[in-house]
């Protein structure tokens, strides 16, 4: 006779998704419409070496909001979007530096513990409206600068990549 709780284990496996018990990325291969590819030192791929995302995918991550000032906007703004520690992690991403590259080639590297000492956003949305790439989308690193005093320094205004589109692990 096999014990009620080896039974209730064995039916609860057995009852689970394989999807649970893959080693896959949990994002789906992506052909295109990709908003943001994050390669490098990573765990999880879903194109070739590198994660493509879109829109549907980022959203499956928790998102968060801050409200705060920037160096190029006037007054405090509302942002919402993806915390930048919990992609990092959903793609298992390991190393020390994050290399981020904007549509218009500018690129910033930036200490990984940046996004896990605050809460930097990917955002997509500024004051409720969605990024586009004319306002700065469709992805803008945000860092909280009014919560954290040493925020308000120039060196990490240059972190704030704007019509993100790839993030670079090393």
């Amino acid at each position: 006779m096999i014990p009620i709780r080896c039974r209730l284990l064995l039916a609860t496996l057995l009852l689970t998704p394989l999807t649970v018990w893959a080693t896959e990325s949990p994002f789906p291969p992506l052909d295109d419409n990709a908003v943001l590819i994050v390669a490098g030192d990573i765990g999880l791929t879903n194109h070739d070496d590198e994660v493509h995302l879109d829109a549907r995918m980022l959203a499956t991550l928790p998102r968060e909001q801050l409200t705060t000032h920037t160096s190029v906007t006037h007054g405090p703004q509302t942002f919402e979007g993806v915390l930048a520690r919990e992609l990092l992690d959903a793609v298992k991403a390991e190393g020390e530096t994050v290399t981020a590259l904007g549509l218009n080639d500018y690129l910033a590297e930036i200490p990984i513990e940046n996004f896990y000492d605050y809460d930097v956003i990917l955002a997509d949305t500024m004051n409720g409206k969605p990024l586009s790439r004319r306002g700065k989308g469709p992805l803008w690193i945000v860092y909280p600068r009014d919560a954290h005093t040493e925020l308000q320094d120039i060196r990490y205004d240059y972190r704030w990549v704007w019509q993100l589109y790839r993030l670079e692990v090393e």
